[in-house]
């Protein structure tokens, strides 16, 4: 591992830091560090609803009646997770307002404005976050240019409140922001698109939709989901569609295979994806948290949000995770994030195939907790075996990067201390 750090330190380090330190990027980052706390008050709402204890759920419906008590965690969802590309519209774009010494308030808020202008009210979830992210960076850069224009900003005494005179300042530069995103939304009405949001899904779900159900396909699923969600777009959701597609027939087709005592005949669905590959969420995430408490102590922010996050973590709801240490937009952790994916992928295949664990036939909820996910879908408990060697495959491959990210961490808080100056932008 000393030889892999080293050469990391030389090649990969200086060019992460770089990337890290981009102006856009470290906008989007503080932006999304910014919604961490609904993130993880939302995570516990949908755990709270979604705990797979029959007991519980049972116990909850007859003391208060399921419409009830689950409109609790539903309003929390309301107010965090069905808000996000809103959150993130305002929250990157004050951000990178902020790192050019402009009015962030204002370019906030032009941002939220020119999202609903392209978006509506149809991309307010995690399912707009792309185009929101794409919007705060483009409203930005476009209201904090004109921003600087004089012959844009209309001057007020210097008797006006300050407020005020913001507020007149911004008011020509938002109006052309706003209206240019207006504009290039009826120019796309015209050319037949009517759905922005709706298209980018069609766009990245279509061209999936044919593939078969075999191990290439499970390579390109698992990778095209962690690669999305580096990107802070919810991959998972983006090709939720093709998996229920493949879902129902394979689970169908399976079941009736073991009513007539045959193998199962389809190894790669839901379940499988659920039970062996997603465990603790997108990029086998359960992973990180294991691996930051076994190899990266020293880093305090990673301890710190992997503690948050490890209850939500063993229900595979890995937002405060990937939001929170973040996962997104993190050059160390890119290669690990889609890497592990892949290998479990491999290895619950041919584990599969070669009739060491039977195929996945039971549909469970996708908060259940990894290794019972694996036997409850199996119906076997070698389900759960494979489970438990996956997690440990994945801890060994994010294993050395949480290391890299450790030392990374003490280096800049050495130089903090020192009075070094860092790089924050290139």
């Amino acid at each position: 591992m000393n030889g892999f750090i080293a050469f990391m330190e030389k090649y990969f380090i200086p060019y992460a830091a770089k990337v890290g330190g981009q102006r856009h990027l470290v906008a989007i980052r503080d932006g999304f560090i910014t919604t961490m706390p609904l993130m993880i008050l939302g995570s516990l709402g949908t755990l709270i609803n979604n705990l797979p204890i029959q007991a519980y759920q049972t116990f909850m419906n007859n003391l208060f009646g399921e419409a009830l008590w689950k409109s609790f965690g539903g309003n929390i969802w309301n107010g965090t997770f069905a808000i996000l590309a809103l959150l993130t519209a305002f929250t990157v774009a004050y951000n990178l307002a902020k790192s050019y010494d402009k009015d962030a308030l204002s370019s906030g808020v032009v941002s939220v404005a020119s999202f609903f202008a392209i978006g509506g009210l149809t991309g307010l979830s995690s399912s707009g976050l792309f185009l929101a992210l794409v919007v705060a960076l483009i409203s930005t850069e476009l209201f904090t240019r004109m921003s600087g224009n004089p012959k844009l900003i209309i001057k007020m005494p210097d008797g006006v409140p300050p407020a005020v005179s913001r507020s007149f300042a911004a008011l020509f530069p938002a109006m052309i922001t706003v209206s240019i995103f207006a504009m290039f939304t009826t120019i796309l009405f015209g050319l037949g698109v009517k759905d922005i949001v709706g298209e980018f899904y069609k766009l990245i779900q279509e061209p999936f939709m044919g593939l078969a159900n075999t191990l290439p396909a499970a390579l390109l699923l698992a990778f095209i989901s962690s690669f999305l969600w580096f990107f802070g777009l919810h991959g998972a959701n983006i090709i939720e569609p093709f998996m229920q597609t493949i879902n129902v027939d394979a689970i169908a087709k399976n079941v009736e295979a073991l009513k007539l005592g045959l193998d199962a005949p389809y190894i790669v669905n839901k379940p499988f994806f659920d039970s062996f590959v997603n465990l603790g969420g997108t990029g086998a995430t359960i992973a990180i948290i294991i691996s930051v408490f076994l190899f990266g102590r020293r880093n305090k922010q990673y301890v710190t949000v992997s503690g948050l996050a490890s209850a939500p973590g063993i229900f595979n709801i890995n937002e405060p995770l990937m939001f929170g240490l973040p996962i997104v937009l993190n050059p160390i952790l890119f290669v690990p994030y889609i890497l592990a994916p892949l290998v479990l992928v491999t290895i619950a295949y041919f584990a599969t195939s070669l009739g060491l664990v039977p195929a996945a036939t039971i549909v469970t909820p996708w908060t259940t907790p990894p290794i019972i996910g694996g036997v409850l879908a199996t119906q076997s408990w070698t389900g759960g075996v494979l489970a438990a060697v996956n997690i440990a495959v994945a801890v060994l491959i994010y294993a050395p990067f949480i290391k890299v990210a450790e030392i990374q961490e003490i280096r800049r808080e050495k130089a903090a201390a020192a009075g070094q100056p860092t790089e924050d932008n290139f």
